[in-house]
C-alpha cells in the first residue's frame, strides 16, 4: 500500500512507467504491470522490463491522465512502460485514460 497524495512521484518496478498522482488520498494499492508500485527515489534491482501478468500489458502512454472507476484517483504518465496501471491485482480494477472535454464553442 503507497500513501497518495497529489503531487507524489512513482515509478514501476516491472518497467520502465513512472506516473506523478494528480489526485487522492489516503493508502492505495496501485501496480503496474500487476506488481505494486515503487517510491519515485526508491532503490533495488534494475528494472526487469518483463511486465508479471500478461493482463496488465496494455501498455501506458506519456503525458495521459489515468483515472479510477469513480474519478477519486487521477495519476499522469511521465515515462511510458509497458505496464498498465490498476489498483490492486483484479484486472478490472485497470485504472482507464481519462477522457477529454470537449471546450465550448466561442462564437
Amino acid at each position: 500500500m503507497i500513501e497518495l497524495k497529489p503531487g507524489i512521484r512513482l515509478k514501476s518496478a516491472v518497467c520502465d512507467t513512472q506516473i506523478m498522482v494528480v489526485k487522492g488520498k489516503g493508502a492505495h494499492d496501485l501496480r503496474c504491470g500487476g506488481v505494486a508500485m515503487q517510491a519515485f527515489n526508491a532503490t533495488g534491482p534494475e528494472v526487469a522490463q518483463l511486465v508479471s501478468d500478461s493482463g496488465f500489458a496494455a501498455g501506458t502512454l506519456m503525458g495521459k491522465r489515468y483515472v479510477n472507476g469513480d474519478g477519486s484517483i487521477e495519476a499522469l504518465c511521465t515515462k511510458p512502460g509497458l505496464g498498465s496501471l490498476s489498483l490492486g491485482p483484479k484486472r478490472e480494477s485497470a485504472l482507464q485514460i481519462k477522457q477529454t472535454e470537449a471546450l465550448p464553442a466561442s462564437d
